[in-house]
């Protein structure tokens, strides 16, 4: 499954806590399959995957 990664130094400019997460351990395929869709836009930070779809200029404008 794909994601993009944001550095940490990038989190706090882009307050990117305010989305829903999970534990980079955790299964990407299985969140997207069950809660949040299979067209899902997924981003990590750190040790947590952030699923930022309500704002896709944010994934699209990562450059990783």
């Amino acid at each position: 499954m794909k994601t993009k990664t944001l550095y940490k130094r990038d989190a706090e400019k882009t307050q990117i806590r305010r989305f829903s997460n999970f534990h980079k351990s955790g299964s990407i395929f299985g969140m997207k399959k069950f809660y949040y869709g299979k067209d899902a836009l997924l981003v990590r930070c750190g040790s947590q995957i952030y699923n930022v779809s309500s704002e896709p200029e944010l994934y699209y404008n990562i450059a990783h």
